[in-house]
Parts: C-alpha cells; sequence; structure tokens
C-alpha cells in the first residue's frame, strides 16, 4: 500500500532562525506588528510503499534522520496521512 507522509523540519527553538527574522522584519514594515514570532521550516511530502502505517512512519523517520534534516541544527516531525 502506498501512504502519503509528511515531514516537518523546523530549526531548534534554541538556534537564530535568520529567514524567520528576515520575514519578521518585512511583516513589522508592512504594518503588521501583532504577529509576534515567526519560524521558517521545510515540509516534504513522500509517498511510501509499504505493508503498514506504522512502517511507512518508521522510513519517513529514517529518511528524515539520515538525509531531511540536519540534527544540530533542526528537529522533524512525521505524519502519515
Amino acid at each position: 500500500m502506498t501512504y502519503t507522509v509528511q515531514v516537518t523540519v523546523m530549526p531548534l527553538k534554541e538556534l537564530l532562525d535568520p529567514q524567520g527574522k528576515a520575514v519578521m522584519g518585512g511583516l513589522s514594515n508592512l504594518g503588521l506588528s501583532n504577529v509576534q514570532d515567526v519560524r521558517i521550516g521545510k515540509n516534504i511530502t513522500l509517498q511510501v510503499e509499504a505493508g503498514s502505517a506504522d512502517a511507512a512512519k518508521e522510513i519517513a523517520e529514517t529518511a528524515a534522520k539520515k538525509l531531511l534534516a540536519n540534527p544540530v541544527m533542526e528537529y522533524f516531525e512525521v505524519a502519515v496521512n
């Protein structure tokens, strides 16, 4: 069976997010001062052939650990749809 798996990769909360800060400045310049913080990340959609949803999630987690996310600077979340 083919499963659609979403992998969300975000910068660690402890680290500066330069893209987020740039967008924050742009929003402020547009008068959107109600926005308190911006974090920019990646959303990756995988089509995974697996025997079960749990197996598909495990495959996606392996991909995220080995290729999609840099554990020094990022964390990831995996969701099977």
